[in-house]
């Protein structure tokens, strides 16, 4: 109690000035401290405070904005303390439509309402507790402190009902599940699987009941938290086959054994995704979480080849073809952008995904397979994977892991191409300065105009690749050395 009155200094002024009320830590915070010891994000409920005047007393401390009024919901923002908003609410019953939206709640908030009634609205046991601020005492009528020892998730009474009030909850009981690693208890799991065809529901205005950017939410976030757990939770409860069911098309799909001994197209994904926590990526990268960004294009690198397969049966192939699933890949990677509104969370946020960004790294990802490295061009090197307005880091990451859940019929993983390119990157980068990804250009196109007295045009263009082809090659040191080079160049053009 101490750490939250330090951190909540107004939470000592409100109870002084009204001795009555009851203060209460709730919801995932009360989970959080039970399960880490700590709280990252603290929701409040008081009681026995009428509204109007709950409102004044905040006031004092800092700026108030009542959310909704029939919701009961402030959102605090306080001049002292730890943190810079808060969402303070009064207890509140929820009467649902039974049309499975989550705003589709008759809202009744009182402030004299039982917390133990409050609590019985909410989705799952351990989000159904509350910390008394004033005594320490623990309110749990559910049982969730219990489930939380047996690492369990179970909906508060009838999962059933849990569900058809609100059908966002069973993509929330995947995240939960992941974030948290628990199990679902049978009856949760099983009110889940017969809830899913009710995810895809529409209003007779043709709305989706569920929200596509609540859908996208909660589906980045379980992928973020653990994403091989994901992918299996999504596929066993039918969630992917509503969702996603491009991805569907990968079980069952052959690929070459002499490549691909780890099985079909499915399974080569799923490798794929658990190589992101492996011990070989976290020595290769750090610790850092991958973002949205890199795991969905990991999910979705070989989305193209079902649609692309040709077979020496079927097609006359030497062996099994994937001709230009990359591009037919990246395509519908961006459909799926659009179908489930996945770029909508913020920009700043490790959850957004741009769908241009996305389907470059999907087309892109055979870049190695395409061409030997050690032939490639400094210069295109330097495009794909050290351009800032590209995101060649996630290209390397993409392609390593892809490369580690390659299991060649003979040896390991085939990452001989990528350790070639991360080699040819290091010399790249030694030219640089320091903590620069690349050397700047010794020569700009005005000064080679300037140094040749040359109009604007393609041959300027052509000779800044040469120059700085030279120029990351280690050909070339200096400014003076480019002149040089330059000045050769005009007297022997092409």
């Amino acid at each position: 109690m101490e750490h939250i009155l330090k951190s909540f200094p107004w939470v000592e002024h409100l109870r002084c000035e009204f001795p009555a009320a009851q203060i209460y830590v709730v919801g995932g915070a009360v989970r959080d401290l039970m399960l880490r010891g700590e709280i990252v994000d603290y929701d409040f409920l008081i009681r026995a405070v009428p509204p109007p005047l709950l409102f004044s007393a905040l006031q004092k401390w800092g700026e108030v904005v009542l959310v909704g009024k029939e919701f009961g919901v402030f959102k605090f923002y306080p001049r002292e303390g730890n943190f810079r908003v808060v969402d303070i609410a009064l207890p509140r019953r929820e009467i649902p439509w039974m049309t499975g939206g989550f705003r589709d709640f008759e809202i009744q908030s009182d402030p004299n309402l039982q917390i133990e009634e409050d609590l019985s609205r909410r989705d799952f046991t351990i989000n159904a507790m509350a910390l008394s601020v004033t005594d320490g005492r623990i309110i749990d009528p559910f049982q969730g402190a219990q489930d939380l020892q047996q690492r369990r998730l179970r909906a508060v009474g009838d999962p059933k009902i849990r569900f058809l009030e609100d059908r966002s909850r069973m993509l929330r009981g995947i995240r939960l599940s992941c974030q948290l690693q628990f199990d679902m208890t049978p009856q949760t799991w099983a009110a889940l699987k017969e809830g899913v065809p009710q995810i895809d529901g529409r209003r007779a205005d043709g709305s989706f009941v569920v929200p596509r950017e609540v859908i996208a939410k909660e589906l980045l976030r379980a992928l973020s938290a653990d994403p091989v757990r994901a992918l299996d939770l999504l596929d066993q409860s039918g969630l992917l086959k509503m969702l996603l069911p491009e991805i569907l098309l990968m079980k069952g799909c052959p690929q070459p054994p002499e490549f691909h001994s780890e099985g079909d197209v499915f399974t080569h994904t799923r490798l794929a995704l658990g190589n992101l926590r492996s011990p070989q990526f976290t020595e290769e990268f750090g610790n850092d979480p991958a973002p949205a960004e890199l795991i969905l294009a990991v999910l979705l690198h070989d989305v193209g080849k079902p649609y692309t397969i040709q077979t020496p049966e079927r097609d006359g192939t030497d062996r099994i073809r994937f001709n230009e699933h990359d591009r037919v890949g990246a395509e519908i990677a961006d459909r799926i952008c659009g179908r489930l509104k996945l770029s909508q969370l913020p920009r700043e946020g490790p959850l957004h995904i741009d769908p241009t960004r996305l389907s470059w790294l999907i087309r892109q990802h055979l870049l190695l397979v395409h061409g030997r490295v050690e032939e490639m061009r400094a210069t295109t090197l330097e495009r794909y994977f050290l351009n800032p307005k590209l995101p060649g880091d996630l290209l390397r990451k993409l392609m390593f892991v892809d490369g580690l859940a390659s299991v060649p019929s003979q040896g390991s993983g085939q990452l001989e191409g990528y350790h070639a390119l991360k080699r040819r990157l290091e010399q790249i980068q030694s030219l640089a300065a320091s903590k620069e990804k690349a050397p700047k250009p010794f020569v700009s196109g005005e000064e080679v105009m300037s140094l040749l007295h040359l109009p604007p045009g393609p041959e300027v263009g052509r000779l800044l690749l040469l120059l700085r082809e030279e120029q990351l090659g280690g050909r070339i040191r200096d400014r003076e050395d480019a002149v040089g080079f330059l000045k050769k160049q005009s007297s022997h053009p092409p």
